[in-house]
């Protein structure tokens, strides 16, 4: 799980890769759980809420952007 106080630690750049890295995650252990399954599903709900995360620090600082401009 990713905290927030790391989240806003990251540079743009990290953030958007950050991103790109926790979704092939994502993708990846859906189509684990689906052939074998999890030893914890509850993996992929936690990984769909630091996905959130990240999301949400990134639309905040795109429109932090916009309105300083």
């Amino acid at each position: 799980m990713i905290e927030m106080n790391e989240i806003k630690q990251m540079s743009d750049k990290d953030l958007t890769e950050r991103i790109v890295v926790e979704r092939e995650a994502l993708s990846k252990l859906r189509f684990n759980h689906s052939i074998a399954g999890l030893e914890s599903p509850n993996i992929l709900k936690i990984k769909k809420r630091d996905i959130a995360r990240l999301l949400t620090e990134q639309n905040l600082r795109k429109n932090s952007n916009g309105t300083n401009a």
